[in-house]
């Protein structure tokens, strides 16, 4: 029973990784019906950017995180303006190998500045741990944050689409971007937000991922994560904020479970077959709605 709690709980911290990723991609796909595959290694960026700051520059872990969330706030807004902003009106296809640029040109980016070396990432939250059943399950402090953060980071968006004029107006755009722009709401500003809180998001999920889960920072880090996360953001239902961390949250306890009690080998393999089981059921994702089109 112990060593099941454990497994949950892990479960449930890499999978509040995974959501505030999703969370990444889901924005950018509800707002701009467009899948943005740099985004795992905006998350690379990121964690680069808060080692540095730690380690060589011994600035305290919430200022490096906030330089982070800095950085990639701009280089998403730099990333949207220049090499997608042009393809507004472009077909998909052209968007998707655009993305897939992106993607390499950043892995390659930081290969010639910070080489290939894996680098250990310092803790960021070490205030101790928590102990129950006398010392058999221990919660570490870094687990505690990555969940919190995952609720407090959905709850805070859920507020802002919902209640604030800019996160109307980004369910305005969602909904139609004609529309929206005939209605006085500036498009190009309100995709270009949407890319700016993914990317800072994109760095908080770095650092609690190489925090959390000791995985070390190179520049291919944020491949295999920004494909499970987007995974987990189909799995969910792609669009909707609720969604992505519900999808998040199944995925990283699927994973882990796959792990102890079938083979690590498979444990990527099982999750995978269970996301196409549930879009057989439900091609929408869990909390998706599907969406009919006129023709």
């Amino acid at each position: 029973m112990v060593s099941f709690l454990r497994f949950l709980i892990n479960g449930i911290s890499l999978g509040s990784v995974y959501a505030i990723i999703a969370l990444g991609y889901t924005m950018v796909y509800g707002i701009a019906k467009m899948l943005n595959f740099a985004h795992g290694d905006v998350i690379m960026v990121g964690a680069y950017i808060a080692f540095c700051a730690m380690a060589y520059l011994s600035l305290p872990p919430l200022v490096a995180v906030l330089l982070a969330m800095i950085v990639c706030t701009a280089m998403g807004v730099v990333i949207e303006g220049l090499a997608y902003r042009p393809l507004r009106q472009a077909a998909s296809l052209a968007v998707l190998i655009t993305a897939i640029g992106v993607s390499y040109f950043l892995q390659n980016a930081a290969l010639l500045i910070w080489s290939s070396n894996p680098k250990i990432f310092p803790s960021v939250f070490a205030v101790g741990s928590i102990r129950l059943f006398d010392g058999e399950l221990v919660i570490s402090s870094e687990t505690l944050l990555t969940i919190a953060a995952n609720i407090v980071i959905m709850v805070a968006l859920t507020l802002f689409t919902g209640r604030t004029k800019m996160g109307k107006a980004m369910r305005a755009v969602s909904e139609d971007k004609g529309a929206a722009e005939l209605m006085g709401i500036n498009v190009n500003r309100t995709i270009s937000l949407t890319f700016a809180i993914g990317s800072a998001l994109a760095a908080v999920a770095g650092v609690l991922l190489c925090s959390a889960t000791t995985v070390p920072v190179t520049p291919t880090l944020g491949s295999m994560p920004g494909i499970k996360a987007f995974t987990a953001a189909v799995f969910g239902g792609i669009g909707s904020i609720p969604g992505a961390m519900l999808g998040g949250m199944l995925l990283g306890i699927i994973e882990i479970l796959g792990r102890a009690f079938v083979s690590s080998e498979l444990s990527d393999a099982i999750v995978f077959a269970v996301l196409s089981i549930v879009l057989l059921f439900k091609p929408a994702g869990l909390l998706g709605k599907p969406v009919r089109e006129k023709v």
